[in-house]
């Protein structure tokens, strides 16, 4: 009987991607997106810098509550991201959908935020990952998957285009 309440722990702990209580006990930040910049050349840039810090976790393994490169999971991805360029997001996914403006797929550009419901008890938005290429509606995004680690996905994948929730602009 313990092994599978263990065990049925462990698929619940794996199944979403959100911030560990330990993660949480190390947020010195506001949960309000603060922007030291509000010079549009500055935060075309600040985009670049986001993504091509993002980027750079590629390939790393999941681990939930990461967000190093010993284990990252999805919104430790875009909250490191964003907080190593002076922009504060909460630590959560679905804290993070609650930022920014609301904007539709076919104004989606490179810096922005797509959220996604995976299935959850609760059909909350539990998944995010952040655009790294858009044009002409081939979207592209860098996130991290229990399942593979952090990786580039299509919004055209049909899995990802059936959870997809909506997309959000913080910059």
């Amino acid at each position: 009987m313990k092994k599978l309440i263990f065990i049925l722990l462990l698929f619940i702990s794996f199944g979403s991607c959100k911030s560990s209580k330990r993660a949480k006990a190390k947020k010195n930040s506001t949960s309000e997106v603060f922007i030291k910049s509000n010079d549009r050349d500055t935060i075309s840039l600040k985009t670049k810098n986001i993504i091509n810090y993002a980027t750079q976790f590629e390939g790393v393994r999941y681990k939930w509550g990461g967000t190093t490169k010993s284990g990252m999971d999805c919104s430790g991805l875009v909250y490191e991201a964003f907080r190593a360029n002076n922009i504060y997001l909460p630590r959560i996914s679905r804290d993070m959908a609650k930022k920014g403006d609301k904007i539709s797929l076919k104004t989606v550009s490179e810096g922005d935020l797509l959220f996604f419901k995976t299935g959850n008890r609760r059909n909350s938005i539990n998944h995010v990952g952040l655009v790294i290429h858009s044009v002409k509606g081939v979207i592209k995004f860098i996130h991290a998957t229990s399942s593979i680690g952090v990786i580039v996905s299509s919004l055209t994948d049909s899995y990802w285009n059936s959870t997809f929730s909506e997309a959000r602009r913080i910059l």
